[in-house]
């Protein structure tokens, strides 16, 4: 009855129910989303049209962009987009040399529609002086064309020494003085006689 009586001791507090808008996780496990991540997945969500119609025109669309600026790309001499044909330092080694000179056989195609349309002409003698005016310039073309490829497959051998780097580049050298200056696919990069093009 006149014991020390023991203070009461305080009761434990209840144990806090965790806030759930705290909680990182969603409800499924993963992780909650950012702000960031969820307006980016909206926005792809938009972009993607529902219609299919409107979806393959999307696509077209996109494949358009795509080829306008390979081909940008392209005629700007942008190595990663050249056809395989082109690419490689001896072959830009090759439209250089071929692009530095005045080629005769750039001109055969004009040289050839005007025997083909005179040769509709009946005039004897006109047509014999068209048929030996153009052997002599195909012999011309000959002629020049051999000297452009000496000189080239020289040159070529003193920059690139290994003969599997230089492989193909004659026949390239051909193809690429045929057709007119400015036809040729990459452009040119340099003037005739060698100076660079600017901007390019």
């Amino acid at each position: 009855m006149f014991g020390r009586q023991k203070p009461p001791t305080p009761e434990d507090p209840p144990p806090q129910a965790s806030d759930p808008s705290d909680d990182s996780r969603s409800p499924k496990g993963r992780p909650t989303p950012s702000r960031k991540e969820a307006e980016a997945a909206r926005k792809q969500q938009l972009r993607v049209p529902k219609d299919p119609r409107a979806a393959k025109r999307a696509a077209r669309e996109r494949d358009r962009a795509e080829r306008a600026r390979a081909r940008a790309a392209m005629m700007a001499g942008d190595e990663r987009y050249l056809p395989r044909r082109d690419q490689g330092a001896a072959k830009a080694f090759t439209r250089d040399f071929v692009d530095s000179r005045f080629t005769v056989a750039e001109f055969f195609i004009f040289v050839a529609i005007a025997v083909l349309v005179l040769g509709f002409v009946q005039n004897p003698a006109l047509q014999s002086f068209v048929s030996l005016a153009f052997f002599a310039f195909t012999a011309v073309i000959a002629l020049d064309t051999i000297i452009l490829l000496v000189t080239l497959n020289r040159r070529a051998a003193q920059r690139f020494p290994d003969k599997a780097d230089r492989k193909g580049i004659t026949l390239y050298a051909i193809l690429r003085a045929l057709q007119l200056r400015r036809l040729r696919i990459p452009p040119p990069r340099v003037k005739r006689g060698g100076k660079p093009i600017e901007g390019r």
